[in-house]
């Protein structure tokens, strides 16, 4: 009987550790490193999990102490918010704030009860749109929303659509069926999705497990709204072409597609499909700009940045936003309104071993050349160590992308969607430049531009104008000082 007891004693001792909330609208990454092993001791707020998630690296500690029982997660592994990591024995600190708010889930499928006395035809299985692969098996989640429900959503609206930007447009009658797991949602955030037309089960839940606000329903409804107009215009939605089976010609390797190549691939798929992009080319002529770059470059070096054409061009167009606020804005289509920003945040592309990042410098408008050259240095080397945070990629205004240190001429950089435009910076070359003064041909130091724009918001005259102002800003900094 004392060995049964000890048992008993020892299985409630065992706490299990569950991944925490990452960050806003993050519901999932992927395991980089497991930092402890089945039989290590650790405490309260120790790392014990590395995590990729989509833009960014993050350190995971543990919110449970005691002797790591089990590891129930391997390197590679996509793991959810909520989903179980390890197991500890002995643990004092409970269990992890993530599996405590699941607990008042419980109750819910009372409420989904009576809607499920109207007798309605179920809807076959062959009508349920496949879940995605990245979505989760199984969710702690309150009942299925029931067959009459969403029989509701569509009565007396046969011909409504609702629209999937990865599927397309598909009769609202072809809802996901019930033997489908249960969507993450009070009733109230499922009469809102009802509301809108929108398929509840496509919805990516922001809460704990993945549980889906009225925030997340309204954000799935604008992204539908937008989508569904960049489709309207080329008639048909976008659709992957089927791929042939490469062995038939040789060996190949697969790879899987990291956390910030996988949304690099989305977000700017999705922005190249729902921005009409136009995109205008200069040149500036940085003769004797760069003389001052490199006559001031060592003070600057001594305050720790590098004084370089990217850190002078965040300046120049920080100056420029003021000028040209229609430069400065969002597109609201839901709301047929356009989000005009009284601050100036300028986000930078930065090349790192995991792909594409965009460190954002914030009120970049208040920051003389010297303090956002250090910024960006220091910005820089976080996102190349895996060391950045979230909020200091979000918020961007406007986005400068230099190409210039690998090489190249003009190119047509993709908006970074919210925003409305982006600058390309390429490599300066000397170049034969006619001098009108002397009728002699000079050698020049010039920098090719390239900015692309979302036409909705943006008229061509108004482009050229905007990169005029940026083109003579850079040759004659007086320009910027005198407008800016």
């Amino acid at each position: 009987m004392s060995s049964v007891s000890s048992v008993v004693e020892s299985f409630n001792l065992a706490t299990d550790f569950t991944l925490p909330e990452l960050g806003e609208n993050i519901a999932a990454g992927d395991v980089l490193r497991i930092l402890v092993k089945p039989g290590d001791t650790v405490a309260k707020d120790q790392p014990v999990l590395e995590i990729e998630t989509d833009k960014a690296t993050i350190e995971v500690p543990s919110s449970v102490a005691g002797q790591v029982k089990d590891i129930k997660v391997k390197v590679g592994d996509k793991v959810k918010v909520g989903q179980s990591i390890l197991s500890v024995e002995d643990g004092a600190g409970g269990k992890a704030p993530a599996a405590k708010a699941a607990e008042p889930k419980a109750p819910e499928p009372k409420a989904a009860a009576p809607a499920a006395a109207a007798p309605v035809a179920a809807v076959p299985p062959a009508a349920a749109a496949p879940l995605d692969d990245d979505e989760p098996a199984e969710t702690p989640s309150p009942a299925p929303v029931s067959q009459p429900e969403r029989a509701a959503a569509v009565s007396g609206t046969a011909s409504r659509k609702v629209v999937d930007i990865n599927r397309g447009a598909r009769p609202a009658a072809e809802a996901p069926a019930s033997e489908l797991p249960p969507v993450p949602a009070a009733p109230s955030v499922r009469r809102m999705a009802r509301e809108l037309g929108v398929d509840v089960t496509q919805v990516a839940g922001s809460g704990p497990d993945g549980r889906i606000s009225i925030d997340d329903v309204k954000a799935h409804a604008k992204r539908l709204i937008a989508g569904a107009g960049s489709q309207s215009v080329s008639g048909a939605a976008v659709a992957a072409e089927p791929l042939p089976d490469f062995t038939r010609w040789g060996a190949i390797d697969r790879q899987p597609m990291r956390a910030v190549r996988r949304k690099t691939a989305e977000h700017l798929t999705s922005a190249w499909h729902s921005i009409p992009h136009v995109t205008q080319t200069d040149s500036a002529d940085i003769t004797a700009l760069d003389e001052l770059r490199k006559r001031y470059a060592k003070p600057v070096e001594a305050a720790g940045g590098n004084l370089t054409v990217t850190s002078i061009a965040v300046k120049i167009v920080a100056a420029a936003l003021k000028v040209f606020p229609q430069f400065n804005s969002s597109i609201d289509l839901a709301a047929n309104e356009i989000v005009y920003k009284k601050y100036v945040n300028i986000g930078v592309a930065v090349d790192t071993d995991r792909g594409l990042l965009v460190p954002v410098i914030k009120n970049a408008d208040t920051k003389n050349i010297q303090q956002l050259s250090i910024e960006l240095s220091q910005l820089s080397e976080k996102a190349r160590s895996r060391k950045i945070a979230l909020d200091e990629m979000q918020g961007g205004c406007f986005s400068v992308s230099n190409l210039g240190g690998i090489g190249g001429g003009f190119f047509t950089p993709i908006v970074n969607q919210p925003e409305v435009a982006i600058l390309g910076i390429s490599r300066a070359k000397m170049e034969p430049v006619y001098n009108k003064e002397t009728r002699q041909f000079e050698p020049r130091l010039m920098l090719p531009l390239s900015l692309s724009y979302d036409h909705r918001v943006i008229d061509g005259a108004d482009g050229i104008r905007f990169l005029r102002w940026v083109v003579e800003a850079f040759e004659q900094p007086f320009v910027m000082a005198l407008n800016g």
